[in-house]
């Protein structure tokens, strides 16, 4: 395919943000600072290691790799302004393919008026997508994993486990589709980041917040760290979807700590703020739940407990690794 024509093909026609004044089309991209803070992430996804043909048509590629990025943005309390994707072809895939991945981007940035600005392409031999996002916050009101302090409520958005499911249900090969199997392949191929939710939250003054990429076992375990505090989960308040428990009801509970990339928030907030938090989230149609709170260090490290049965045994960071090799 020719470079240049396919640059061509998905250059924007307008940006939405008036603070772009050079978007693609030149060796760089210029914007213009505006009031507040920038917040970036970068994110890649490679065909054979984070999804496959089996598993993914091209939008939902497209889709899943821009939803993750803009899951770190909200993690923050950003507000998403521009994306910029870097991708290597291998020539097993044809340029109406990779249209469909950049459709599927677009999809998803149309909802949230994000601008695609730049990127580059290049020969390979795998189908690879680095994708950095840019966003806004007001000025010292980025959202950091170590704002959570001794008597904050934790919580967590919509349920947990459901993107696990998904791609449980599709490595199967299985050829008959329930309603329940088709919500868990939605909530893997096209997950919704929680961006009006976080944004929506900039009112209160202290909030912890971590994105659930690859489990809440070490999304929490993550906030323990960063704010040198112990985090307790309460095992039965933990949310799942109906159709994962019916659809998975020896693996669910597994899942619903570790499964990973449903791309939903973790957080912490003082308790006179809860009543906020839930009449955010009920604007936003997301469902959020209190799991558990956060106490000061009776160990000599950081921890997570999770409260269980009458128990109470330590819960360590498990999910999704990138860098863990097959076999492992």
């Amino acid at each position: 395919m020719d470079e240049f024509s396919f640059i061509r093909s998905i250059q924007p026609k307008f940006y939405r943000q008036s603070s772009v004044i050079k978007g693609i089309s030149d060796d760089a991209a210029v914007i213009r600072p505006v009031d507040g803070d920038f917040v970036t992430a970068v994110d890649t996804m490679v065909e054979g290691v984070h999804f496959t043909r089996e598993t993914m048509e091209p939008e939902h590629i497209g889709w899943r790799v821009l939803a993750a990025n803009l899951s770190d943005l909200a993690a923050m309390g950003s507000t998403p302004r521009f994306y910029m994707v870097s991708i290597t072809v291998p020539r097993c895939w044809s340029e109406k393919e990779l249209q469909s991945v950049y459709r599927g981007m677009k999809q998803l940035a149309d909802k949230y008026a994000v601008d695609l600005i730049g990127g580059d392409t290049v020969a390979g031999k795998e189908l690879s997508l680095t994708v950095t996002v840019i966003g806004s916050v007001a000025k010292d009101k980025a959202r950091y994993r170590s704002h959570a302090q001794s008597g904050d409520l934790l919580f967590v958005t919509g349920t947990l486990g459901d993107s696990r499911g998904g791609l449980e249900y599709l490595l199967s090969g299985q050829a008959a589709c329930s309603k329940a199997h088709d919500y868990l392949i939605r909530r893997h191929r096209t997950p919704e980041p929680r961006i009006t939710t976080a944004s929506s939250l900039s009112s209160l003054q202290r909030i912890a917040l971590n994105d659930v990429s690859d489990g809440i076992a070490s999304e929490a375990n993550e906030i323990a760290e960063a704010s040198q505090v112990e985090v307790i989960i309460n095992h039965e308040a933990v949310p799942y979807s109906e159709a994962l428990s019916t659809c998975y009801p020896d693996h669910y509970q597994a899942w619903m700590f570790s499964g990973g990339e449903d791309f939903e928030l973790l957080g912490t907030v003082p308790e006179k703020d809860w009543p906020t938090v839930e009449k955010t989230a009920e604007s936003a149609g997301v469902r959020v739940t209190k799991i558990g709170y956060v106490q000061n260090m009776r160990s000599p490290s950081p921890c997570v407990w999770l409260d269980k049965d009458g128990r109470r045994e330590r819960l360590a960071a498990s999910g999704y690794t990138h860098l863990k090799e097959e076999g492992e």
